[in-house]
């Protein structure tokens, strides 16, 4: 169905615009996020060109996102105590205006992850929900399966599972996969950057959340932030695997080396993000 769609190409210039302002701005970018791709995130986000804070103590998370541009919420690996930080967060971040990214890691996996989304949603005024394809379809009742944390797809059609999932929440929507489908349920972006040895790697997503918060903190207009923020993760993840890498571990080197590496240029020329209609 998203092939058939009518479609026009988001002028690279876009993209490469919040590129070169992620760089010249350095944003802080909050996160309270998981302990198994804590170190990659914080990396990804110095490579995109901003400034990464990992802090989840209750007694100092509405201080620090006060400094921040933007705030990750990561439920990876979640505790009782780490949820009630991120409500202290991200009601400071609500306050301040600055832009909440929920990653729902493994929502529909158990009970409890599933409830805690809900509840952050609930809660919080959540800019983006960055999500697999499983679990932006369990949140959106459309039938999305997870095993753990790894998605096990949906069973609806893409696009109508991401804008589904941003009327009811009331969020931009990326979610990402072999073709990444970004929403704020009026329009939709289909970002086509990418490499398959992407996910060979644990962490991807995590780090595909960080850029995101990156672009977010630069934007006005987080549907495009996101999208742009894909490109951006997605070009380099394609040059890296064009560099002949020996397998996953490698890959991974390269692609926090060729993101770090990535200019506005490249972006105006590589970026393949497009604005469907007719939807």
């Amino acid at each position: 169905m998203m092939e058939k769609t009518p479609a026009n190409f988001m002028d690279g210039a876009i993209p490469a615009g919040l590129l070169a302002a992620v760089r010249e701005q350095r944003p802080l970018v909050h996160h309270i996020t998981n302990s198994v791709t804590i170190n990659d995130c914080a990396n990804i986000t110095i490579c995109a060109g901003a400034a990464p804070v990992m802090a989840e103590a209750p007694e100092e998370v509405a201080a620090m996102v006060a400094a921040a541009g933007a705030l990750v919420l990561n439920i990876g690996t979640l505790s009782r105590g780490q949820v009630d930080a991120m409500l202290l967060a991200g009601r400071r971040a609500n306050d301040l205006g600055i832009p909440v990214i929920l990653d729902p890691v493994g929502a529909g996996a158990t009970e409890f992850r599933t409830a805690t989304v809900r509840r952050l949603l609930d809660n919080l005024d959540i800019a983006i929900l960055k999500g697999n394809a499983g679990e932006i379809g369990v949140l959106a009742g459309t039938g999305g399966s997870v095993r753990g944390v790894d998605s096990g797809g949906v069973a609806d059609d893409p696009v109508e599972t991401a804008r589904t999932c941003a009327r009811l929440t009331g969020t931009v929507v990326s979610m990402t996969g072999a073709v990444d489908v970004v929403t704020d349920e009026r329009r939709v972006f289909l970002v086509r950057n990418g490499n398959p040895m992407m996910d060979r790697l644990s962490g991807t997503g995590c780090m595909a959340t960080s850029v995101t918060a990156a672009f977010a903190a630069v934007a006005d207009d987080y549907a495009v932030a996101s999208a742009a923020a894909l490109a951006a993760f997605g070009r380099a993840g394609e040059q890296a695997a064009a560099g002949g890498v020996a397998g996953p571990y490698t890959f991974r080197t390269a692609l926090f080396d060729e993101l770090a590496g990535l200019t506005p240029d490249d972006l105006v020329v590589h970026a393949r993000i497009e604005e469907i209609y007719g939807v």
